[in-house]
């Protein structure tokens, strides 16, 4: 009877641990294909920013290489607190109203705390239309455990919340999505654009193996142990 009971515990661990393998073999490849088209994307010639009103998303936008032209809303922008290879400071979201009237948020680029007022900044030519090249982001609505929440009644952001923003800014409605620019320089040097990270952290070829290999290991020590193992002697 402790034979059967052991047998099945060890029959039961050995099912979840290779149910655990397959599971990461199935995220490997969803992984590895969402690797490849954002690749694609960031790679791909830029085409023309979505309307204000299209609606997009994680899975079939984000990333995507995009162009819009438009004059930017200096007095409204905004600085999201984060921290880049540059050390602690602030992303520069700024609104671009379009020809059609339309507004979406551009994310210029980063600046040093020291920079943080646009007084610091050289401003270039405000009335002048420009060209944006960048990748189509998602808002950030919800930060992680921990992280510290906006306040817009103290003008401090840090999320990407374009909505939020364009509340606190009275800018009506926007584009759904921010475009991180590129780059290309911006006049004295800041906002520093082009400072998008592409990550996709990749390791469940090794959870794989690791959930097999203990799978393996403890069907063949129970093996081992029932069939081959010669009983003490009293």
């Amino acid at each position: 009877m402790r034979r059967i009971i052991v047998g099945t515990v060890v029959v039961v661990c050995v099912a979840v641990l290779i149910s655990l393998g397959l599971w990461q073999v199935q995220r490997l490849a969803w992984k590895t294909d969402l690797i490849a088209r954002v690749n694609a994307r960031v790679n791909a010639p830029a085409v023309a920013a979505p309307p204000a009103t299209a609606v997009v998303s994680v899975k079939e936008d984000e990333y995507r290489h995009v162009a819009v032209r438009g004059r930017f809303l200096n007095a409204a922008e905004a600085q999201v607190y984060t921290v880049s290879d540059y050390g602690g400071g602030y992303w520069v979201m700024t609104p671009l109203k379009r020809d059609d009237g339309t507004i979406v948020f551009i994310n210029r680029g980063f600046v040093p705390i020291d920079k943080q007022d646009p007084k610091t900044r050289a401003a270039g030519d405000t009335d002048a239309e420009v060209t944006v090249t960048g990748l189509l982001r998602i808002p950030e609505t919800r930060g992680w455990l921990f992280s510290q929440a906006n306040d817009p009644a103290s003008d401090r952001w840090y999320r990407r919340d374009i909505a939020a923003i364009a509340v606190a800014r009275h800018l009506g409605p926007v584009a759904s999505y921010f475009i991180d620019a590129d780059a290309t320089p911006n006049p004295g040097g800041w906002p520093k654009g082009g400072l998008t990270v592409i990550h996709f952290p990749n390791s469940h070829l090794m959870y794989a193996i690791t959930w097999f290999s203990m799978a393996l290991g403890l069907a063949g020590v129970t093996i081992w142990l029932t069939w081959f193992r010669k009983p003490s002697a009293d």
